[in-house]
């Protein structure tokens, strides 16, 4: 029993007498800031390209049905949910995917400015191929 307190009582003593020299070796050396933290590094996925030029194709989607009388922003939810649910913690893939909408969407409106029978076969076309896209990233890729 009485080496329970003596063993106390040397380490009190051994951190009192540390204390003193802890003190003066920080006022010593200047302050430094702590380093940043490690910043988080983005991989891409597997399947990056294919989405990459699904979100191109949704953005086209979206302009050309619009233009052709269907005022819809079903195309816009459609990427939205794909937004948040595959890039919920990555910020610079979510921008990259909204930018690939935007090229989508203004690649027709620099073309297309009222719906003909050129803008409703390429609504098609891009239609059939987000719906393929859509299908191989699935099959391959999905849970």
């Amino acid at each position: 029993m009485k080496l329970i307190p003596r063993l106390a009582c040397l380490a009190l003593l051994a951190l009192s007498a540390a204390t003193p020299l802890a003190a003066q070796s920080t006022r010593q050396q200047p302050a430094t800031p702590p380093p940043p933290p490690p910043a988080i590094e983005e991989k891409p996925a597997p399947y990056d390209a294919q989405l990459t030029r699904l979100a191109e194709v949704l953005g086209s989607i979206q302009y050309l049905r619009t233009l052709c009388g269907a005022p819809t922003s079903e195309w816009r939810a459609s990427m939205q949910q794909l937004l948040d649910a595959d890039t919920g913690t990555e910020p610079k893939r979510r921008e990259r995917l909204t930018a690939a909408f935007n090229r989508g969407y203004r690649s027709f409106a620099a073309v297309h400015t009222s719906c003909t029978d050129a803008a409703r076969t390429a609504e098609e076309r891009y239609r059939i191929e987000g719906a393929t896209l859509a299908t191989e990233i699935a099959a391959r890729f999905g849970n």
